[in-house]
């Protein structure tokens, strides 16, 4: 029987990627001056980060892998019990400190960043979310 908590997490990380698809389609070329457009899609990238953080979490504890220190050791433990490969574990690890950097404005935001998260990155958010909930099943 599948995890009721990774069930809801999952259901998270699908509605805020498809947020951000929804945002992103057809506003590519105006994303830098689209500060409603890019609020939209960088607080829907924080929450499927931490919904996919809060998945891995719970898998830890599920199978008492140890306590993670910092948000980027969820996915570090993960890889070193080989349940993600190291390249999805270094990936989400990028993806945290891209999360850091938009919430807490320790720089301005890159939009070329931004772009290559969106493009290139954010699957990975829906495959480890996805591995995750297969590990309860």
């Amino acid at each position: 029987m599948m995890d009721d908590v990774l069930l809801n997490k999952y259901a998270i990380v699908q509605r805020c990627l498809k947020r951000v698809a929804e945002e992103y389609k057809g506003h590519e070329e105006e994303l830098a001056v689209n500060y409603t457009c890019q609020d939209s899609i960088i607080l829907n990238i924080q929450r499927a980060c931490q919904a996919a953080q809060d998945m891995a979490n719970r898998v830890i504890r599920i199978r008492q892998l140890g306590i993670p220190q910092n948000s980027r050791d969820s996915f570090s433990l993960l890889a070193e019990d080989q349940l993600i490969s190291v390249k999805l574990s270094k990936s989400l690890i990028n993806m945290v400190g891209f999360r850091n950097i938009a919430v807490h404005e320790y720089q301005p935001l890159n939009m070329d960043i931004l772009k290559a998260v969106i493009e290139k990155h954010l699957q990975d958010i829906e495959t480890v979310a996805r591995e995750l909930l297969r590990m309860t099943d």
